[in-house]
């Protein structure tokens, strides 16, 4: 089994990595293998935490896109809310986009707010009938966080993405890369690269992500671009906008101004992400904004910054994220906000430490240092949306990136505590977490503060 950067990386819609990404691949996958002309009925049921919070996060919209063909990384934004606002109108769907048959909403698309299925809590099943009313086919999906969608048929599918290419640097654990880059005399990113090679050429690599460099900018771009205030009910008002032109005016006056940039490009990716336009997953949609903030703050503030320095930065962050991946979680309703944006706070933190002159031991620690201060955090989305908290919380988590690399910069490398011991204490306290505070606004702030 490998991961590519390009597995945890991708282009997709907000507001959720595992709520909308994952049941619109999951739907699309189910549909793409049915013999169509049999099929008269479709049914689909979400279970655990996309049935309690499916409708705040968009789920059912994106299982009927699914259905109908579309896919995260090529749908358009802008036309999903009337699309699927048609096919309630109409009880009609289109199914990959060629074969027509009815369908309602409200009783072919089932949300149960307290089943679950066994294996994860994001939970799918997909079953089409004939005329007759006799099952065609049948399936269940998984989608496990970050946009991974598995079947009941993977081993360990809370982590397993079925690839058995064979990489020529390959490592499970924070240990096992360290000791690559001591044998090997080489820079985190380096293993990555040379991994990445076993799917693409070095260019690809590079061109690769650098576009979705290019897609994190204009996610930012359209943040301070945009305005009204964020759908769903809540009535939150987009912050980035003001923000930006505050800033423009005030220029460099403020001697912590360079932080108020930073808060902004995490406002702005996530008010688009709760808004339900095109972000990168980084390594889910609901802490999308903490790579890019950070990503931002390199290329804006740090002297040298260039290209290379941003592919880097992309690539040391990817062999961080797949150390959560393969040895805990990226799913909030699995292990709770710590497995996302504890998660992308630890990859930025050591991405950024590599890129301003970090070793392999001080981006390991830098990791370490950003996961450890977000261990025991929830998922309690108020309303199961991905507004509040999780707007703020990727502002906050991506200052705490920078300091934790600044941290990890005036040491040797050398701590108590590793990387690989920090992410096994964040896998054992999201098992030991209660289901309330794991993305079913069942507890936490999501019980607490009143809905507007």
């Amino acid at each position: 089994m490998a991961l590519s950067a390009f597995d945890l990386y991708s282009i997709g819609i907000g507001p959720s990595s595992s709520h909308t990404v994952g049941p619109m691949r999951a739907a699309r996958m189910f549909a793409s293998g049915l013999p169509l002309p049999r099929v008269s009925r479709i049914s689909a049921q979400l279970f655990g935490s996309l049935g309690a919070t499916g409708h705040g996060h968009g789920s059912d919209k994106a299982v009927v896109l699914g259905l109908e063909g579309s896919a995260p990384e090529t749908v358009d934004t802008a036309t999903t809310d009337s699309r699927y606002a048609e096919v309630r109108r109409s009880g009609k769907l289109t199914v990959m986009g060629d074969h027509p048959i009815s369908f309602d909403p409200d009783t072919d698309l089932v949300l149960h707010r307290r089943k679950t299925l066994p294996t994860h809590p994001n939970g799918m099943l997909f079953e089409a009938f004939d005329a007759a009313g006799e099952l065609v086919d049948s399936h269940v999906y998984y989608s496990v966080g970050g946009g991974f969608v598995v079947d009941e048929t993977a081993s360990g599918a809370d982590r397993v993405v079925e690839d058995d290419t064979a990489v020529p640097l390959p490592f499970n654990t924070g240990a096992e890369l360290l000791a690559i880059c001591e044998r090997e005399n080489c820079s985190i990113s380096e293993v990555m690269l040379r991994n990445e090679q076993a799917w693409r050429s070095e260019q690809e690599v590079h061109d690769g992500l650098l576009h979705l460099w290019s897609v994190m900018r204009e996610c930012v771009t359209n943040g301070f671009n945009a305005s009204g205030v964020l759908p769903g009910g809540l009535k939150v008002p987009r912050r980035a906008p003001a923000l930006f032109d505050e800033l423009m005016q005030a220029g460099a006056r403020d001697p912590l101004h360079v932080m108020d940039w930073v808060n902004l490009y995490a406002l702005s990716v996530n008010e688009e992400n709760a808004a339900g336009g095109r972000i990168v997953t980084a390594p889910t949609n609901g802490a999308a904004g903490v790579i890019p903030a950070v990503l931002h703050y390199y290329a804006r503030f740090v002297d040298g910054a260039d290209e290379d320095g941003i592919v880097r930065f992309l690539l040391t962050a990817a062999a961080i994220g797949i150390l959560f991946k393969q040895n805990a979680s990226i799913s909030g309703a699995e292990v709770g906000c710590q497995g996302e944006v504890g998660s992308a706070c630890a990859m930025a933190a050591g991405a950024l430490c590599e890129v301003t002159g970090g070793t392999p031991t001080q981006v390991e620690n830098a990791a370490e240092i950003g996961i450890e201060h977000n261990l025991g955090l929830t998922c309690d989305p108020v309303g199961g949306l991905v507004q509040i908290p999780c707007i703020e919380r990727n502002a906050i988590a991506s200052v705490k990136a920078i300091n934790a690399s600044r941290l990890s910069l005036s040491g040797t490398g050398v701590h108590a505590v590793s990387l690989d011991k920090a992410i096994k204490t964040m896998r054992d306290t999201g098992r030991d977490m209660s289901v309330k505070y794991k993305e079913t606004a069942r507890g936490g702030l999501a019980v607490n503060v009143i809905e507007c």
